[in-house]
């Protein structure tokens, strides 16, 4: 998802199970015989729904020059987007194409609502391996044709202020966690604090308590698709994270509320030394933040280097591109991904919205070898890794991220956070996924 924002859009599995086997599509008079007209729903990108409006325009324009077929555009803020989808999905009465955040494929997936990109679809956009591996990875069960297709990705970076870390007398980013607790017991003084957290934002804590536990040699979901919330390794990633406050005291107790971008502030304001987060760099400039001010390294893993191993450190993040299936206008459709996932469009909006392409080709181009892109692309190549792709997906960021949000407030309110208040916790998580 697009610079983690708000949870608000995370839903229960419940719902999905309910509009099973609907479709959307569009009430505009396209088809595959008069491919006139199609409707898109955009994600919000950038930092306003105009913002994007401006951006996505000119490129519609183009593709409409090109084929004959208007598109009419939306953006959906990302509160709205998912309850806006599955609406779609219930009354029939939806876009063509629309997109979607890459951790909620396998959910909308399991509705059935979406069209399966077989290889013969494929084909339709120049083929499968034009994508990069991880990309593809999240975009559905790996037991099943994707349902959908990469568009924007993202990947985690460990975001440090230089001058705070220079009046700590630190040269250099910590590379592993425990450098990270050291230089932040440094930083946290005087009224700064070292780390900056989302503690309320349950995708954000999803993304993080994912790849801790990935380090810790555990997943949240066994190879059936069942939930192991409670296995030792889920625990002790989950424990680890909330104890940067609770123990480590290197952020600040605040934060156990944030959920709408407040370490990217306090980051820009010079109170927070560090955060991990998603392609922040317009973040930080509208700001008011000069380039040279900050900087950009690997997220932190336990020893050694990301990738060394194995080792993870952050989760496949980004937006993917879907057709509804009931789509009168399914031609004009794959038309549509065909060119939003071209090498010329890849360069021009990934750079515009401060992501990474896709596709590899595209992602060869100048304009992402900045420093701060190439460690995002660095991470998506070798140490990224996908949210679990299971049909409950959404309803276990709802219910863990619940969890981890509720041991923030214990840790911002001084109560003890052990190793048996997380697991009890997590065994709730657990009861209720299981209900």
């Amino acid at each position: 998802m697009r610079r983690v924002r708000a949870a608000a859009a995370v839903t229960v599995l419940s719902a999905l199970a309910a509009v099973t086997g609907c479709g959307g599509g569009s009430s505009s008079g396209g088809s595959n015989e008069s491919p006139r007209t199609l409707t898109y729903w955009a994600s919000n990108q950038g930092p306003s729904i105009e913002a994007d409006k401006k951006i996505l325009t000119p490129e519609l324009k183009k593709f409409e020059k090109e084929t004959g077929i208007k598109v009419k555009l939306e953006v959906v803020p990302w509160a709205d987007l998912l309850n806006r989808i599955l609406a779609a999905t219930s009354s029939g009465q939806g876009p063509d194409v629309l997109n979607i955040g890459n951790t909620w494929s396998a959910s909308l997936q399991a509705t059935g609502a979406l069209l399966p990109w077989d290889e013969k679809n494929f084909e339709a956009i120049g083929g499968r391996d034009r994508f990069v591996d991880s990309a593809v990875a999240s975009a559905g069960a790996s037991d099943q044709d994707p349902a959908a297709v990469p568009l924007y990705s993202l990947a985690y970076a460990l975001y440090y202020n230089k001058k705070m870390f220079a009046d700590a007398g630190i040269s250099a980013p910590p590379a592993t966690w425990d450098e990270l607790v050291a230089d932040g017991k440094k930083l946290s003084r005087d009224g700064k604090w070292a780390l900056g957290a989302e503690g309320a934002n349950l995708s954000n804590n999803i993304h993080q308590v994912f790849v801790l536990a990935k380090q810790h040699g555990a997943d949240f979901f066994d190879a059936s698709g069942k939930p192991t919330f409670t296995s030792d390794g889920a625990v002790a990633a989950v424990k680890q994270y909330v104890d940067f406050m609770a123990k480590d005291k290197i952020v600040a107790p605040g934060n156990a509320e944030y959920a709408q971008n407040q370490s990217l502030q306090d980051f820009s304001k010079g109170t927070t030394a560090m955060v991990l987060w998603q392609a922040a760099a317009s973040t930080f400039a509208s700001q008011g933040m000069k380039p040279d001010d900050w900087g950009v390294a690997p997220v932190p893993v336990p020893a050694g280097a990301p990738g060394a191993d194995k080792s993870t450190n952050s989760m496949v993040a980004g937006i993917n591109i879907a057709v509804f299936k009931n789509t009168k206008n399914v031609d004009g459709a794959k038309k549509f991904v065909k060119f939003m996932t071209s090498d010329k469009e890849q360069i021009l909006l990934n750079k515009t919205f401060g992501a990474i392409p896709p596709v590899k080709a595209a992602q060869e181009d100048e304009a992402f070898s900045a420093p701060e892109l190439k460690v995002l692309r660095d991470t998506l190549a070798t140490s990224a890794a996908p949210l679990p792709q299971v049909a409950s997906e959404s309803q276990f960021e709802t219910t863990v991220g619940t969890a981890v949000k509720e041991l923030w407030a214990d840790a911002a309110a001084g109560r003890q956070v052990t190793t048996e208040s997380v697991r009890e916790r997590l065994t709730k998580a657990q009861q209720q996924m299981q209900q």
